[in-house]
């Protein structure tokens, strides 16, 4: 009795498919995704069996990552389009929000890549983020996707119709978003918490849809639908032993409300596909075909119905959709939303003017250059068709400010010479000037140092800068002493004490972010000294401390700098070029040891680093400094040997020779090292540099004369706090041995 009554129902479900609607009105389907997080690629392969089985779908409803796949299948994508886009997405760079390090601003290449850990500080409180990201990235990839229905503000009258789910954070209560920025709707719907920020749209905060309403069957029907196939995703509540991460017990907490409504929800829909994904979260980005290959086989169990409500479907046309990027001409550029941040600043990061030809790609390019001042909580953009120019387009920029513009950033860090040293920086944004940035650390531990800088950006126009900064050092250093008396003759070598006082103010002219010119001028007090002898010459004699100083003057300079940064990271580099050259003019100086005569230096390095099959790299680097004019003043010399990427003024590393070693008033330098990235992050390294310190580096031609050699071989880690490298170096010119240790950031 019992199979019969499953038989008849069976029967008669089939029946009702088969039967016309009045009027000869066909079937109108709608389909109801429901978020999950990467459990949602299930839904691109449940599409294409729909698609296999003639269905049409006519309304589309969805929440979180169903709210996403929904929007694109929506704007008129195909099953197969959708699978070929997703395979490519590299998802931890879209949800954590990495820009390239060629968007960053040259500021931020040159002073801000050294902080492990960046607070937000309001109201005078320290906080910490409000996610993991933002969400531009995701932004830009949603914009680029539907850039084809950009001027489309009502859903309804997308290729297919499309409503999505997000939960009001100030209310809690569910918003229905059919209408607006089609992006911004499906971002905020798939904003889940502590991933991604929430989106403030309409003077509403709203976050992950799925909190409230994960299954939006009702909203579907409300649109007119007839029949509804849904495809849920959920996996329902976890056990204690699964609930082992900030994920986890988030989802189950989402979890709660969505579940008690879901059995009320199965009810009104026809054709239910539960994909099984029980084995994976919503963060398994990385298990796309095993997730698909699960939607598969749920939606073919269902395969018969569905193809039973195909036959009850009038055949139409879908839309298609051209995913060939077009070329746009820029007639305007209209940017609204800024208040803190004028209008040639964005134009200047954005690197766009009027008249410029762009495409999306050029354009996420421009956009990721002005979110990653870090001054933008999110950058919205459309290409609008210009009425009064037929051959041009708008470009159309929403842009929110970000509503913290101070920060709290530390960072840690161990090497040789410096030791230990723990960095507190403080940072304001827009706080005396519009586009300005004040900038002060603080370095606590062996050698206690403090940087200061003020940077007005003026983005296409001259920018404006101030710097200040304490650095100080002690050291031993080999030393040769002439004119000494006999006691102290025995003595090769001493304790330095370094220390230096830099007051600048300059201009700078920045072009593309990767090449910064500059000119200012310069106070700076050099004060070197050591106590372990009191006499270098019958001129210079310990004073009543028993310091012996080489120099303790002022010096008034004028500088000047061309800079060109493209390397694709700080540390480790894989490819890109870097060029600092600079010109300091010592003008006049209070003349501690009476022997000053103005004189300039000129000082450059070079660096090329190429990557071959993304593991071998190769990084060449050469430096060179010329003193035009006469120094007496052997502070001011050339100091080459050590190792290090901190060094000051006219310290330059050179490995297989301890620190200021070789000193001359000219130098020439150049190394190339191999590194080899054997796993993740993990580097084995080998270099070999050679130079020659001599005041005539040209030596009527016989310039490899006297050349010095150093190699070194390491072991480098790269670290949220930075690089972690242990080095051995040494040199063929002498016996002795160097063991190098660093950690963290350098500063």
């Amino acid at each position: 009795m019992k199979r019969t009554l499953i038989f008849v129902f069976f029967l008669t479900f089939l029946v009702s498919f088969s039967q016309e609607k009045p009027n000869n009105q066909d079937v109108k389907v709608g389909l109801v995704l429901s978020g999950g997080g990467a459990k949602g690629f299930a839904h691109v392969s449940v599409l294409k069996v729909l698609e296999e089985a003639g269905v049409r779908v006519d309304y589309i409803g969805g929440t979180s990552m169903g709210a996403i796949i929904g929007a694109l299948y929506a704007s008129g994508y195909t099953a197969n389009q959708l699978d070929s886009i997703l395979k490519v997405i590299d998802f931890d760079i879209i949800l954590t929000d990495q820009m390239p390090r060629k968007s960053k601003p040259f500021y931020e290449k040159e002073i801000g890549e050294k902080y492990a850990l960046s607070l937000p500080v309001k109201n005078k409180r320290v906080g910490i983020p409000r996610a993991l990201s933002e969400g531009q990235s995701v932004l830009n990839l949603l914009t680029k996707l539907t850039q084809h229905v950009n001027n489309i503000n009502d859903f309804n009258k997308l290729p297919i119709p499309f409503v999505c789910i997000a939960t009001n954070l100030e209310t809690g209560k569910q918003e229905v978003l059919n209408s607006g920025f089609l992006p911004e709707a499906v971002k905020a719907s798939g904003s889940f918490p502590t991933l991604l920020a929430p989106v403030e749209s309409d003077g509403k905060i709203l976050t992950d849809g799925g909190i409230v309403n994960n299954f939006p069957v009702d909203e579907v029907i409300s649109m007119g639908a007839d029949v509804i196939i849904g495809v849920d995703i959920q996996s329902g509540l976890d056990k204690k032993d699964n609930l082992n991460s900030a994920v986890a017990i988030i989802n189950q907490i989402v979890g709660f409300q969505m579940y008690k409504t879901l059995n009320y929800k199965y009810s009104k829909v026809d054709v239910l596909i539960k994909p099984d994904v029980t084995n994976y979260n919503v963060i398994s980005f990385d298990k796309i075909n095993e997730i698909m290959k699960a939607g598969d086989v749920a939606a073919r169990e269902q395969i018969v119905n569905l193809k039973a409500i195909a036959k009850q479907q009038t055949t139409k046309e879908t839309a298609k959709i051209d995913t060939k990027q077009l070329q746009y001409d820029i007639s305007d550029i209209r940017i609204q939303g800024n208040l803190n941040y004028t209008r040639a600043y964005i134009l200047g990061k954005l690197n766009l003017k009027k008249q410029d030809k762009t495409d999306y790609n050029k354009l996420i390019q421009s956009i990721n250059n002005l979110y990653a001042t870090g001054n933008f909580e999110n950058i919205q953009y459309k290409i609008l068709d210009d009425t009064e120019n037929e051959e041009g387009s708008i470009l159309s920029l929403k842009v929110k400010e970000h509503r913290i513009s101070n920060y709290l950033q530390l960072g840690a860090h161990f090497d040789d010479l410096y030791k230990t040293g723990i960095i507190i920086n403080s940072t304001a944004k827009h706080l005396l000037n519009k586009n300005d940035i004040i900038s002060a650390d603080i370095i606590l531990g062996d050698n206690i140092r403090y940087n200061f800088d003020y940077f007005i950006d003026n983005g296409f126009y001259t920018s404006f800068g101030v710097k200040s900064r304490y650095n100080s050092f002690n050291a031993n250093i080999n030393f040769e002493l002439t004119n000494s008396n006999i006691e102290e003759s025995n003595v090769n070598e001493i304790n330095l004490v370094y220390e230096d006082f830099t007051n600048q103010i300059y201009f700078q002219t920045v072009f593309n972010r990767e090449f910064a010119l500059g000119i200012g001028g310069e106070h700076k007090h050099l004060k070197a000294f050591t106590e372990t002898i009191s006499s270098l010459n019958s001129n210079i004699t310990a004073n009543r401390e028993k310091r012996l100083y080489f120099d303790n003057s002022h010096y008034l300079n004028l500088i000047a700098y061309l800079k060109i940064d493209t390397y694709d990271k700080k540390y480790f580099q894989k490819h890109g070029v870097f060029l600092d050259t600079g010109f300091r003019w010592f003008l006049s100086s209070s003349d501690y040891g009476n022997n000053f005569n103005s004189f300039s230096q000129l000082k450059g390095k070079f660096g090329f680093a190429h990557t071959f099959f993304n593991k071998l790299t190769t990084h060449f680097i050469s430096e060179a400094g010329f003193t035009i004019g006469d120094n007496n003043n052997r502070a001011l010399d050339y100091n080459v040997g050590g190792y290090g990427e901190n060094f000051i003024n006219s310290f330059i590393p050179f490995y297989g020779y301890d620190l200021a070693e070789l000193t001359a008033d000219a130098f020439l330098k150049s190394g190339l090292t191999l590194r080899y990235e054997f796993l993740p992050k993990n580097y084995f390294s080998a270099t070999a540099n050679y130079s020659r310190v001599e005041p005539d580096l040209f030596n009527e031609g016989r310039v490899f004369e006297n050349t010095k050699s150093g190699y070194m071989v390491g072991y480098g880690i790269d670290t949220f706090l930075g690089p972690i490298e242990i080095n051995y170096s040494w040199s063929p010119d002498h016996s002795k041995k160097y063991w190098h240790f660093n950690v963290g950031y350098w500063f």
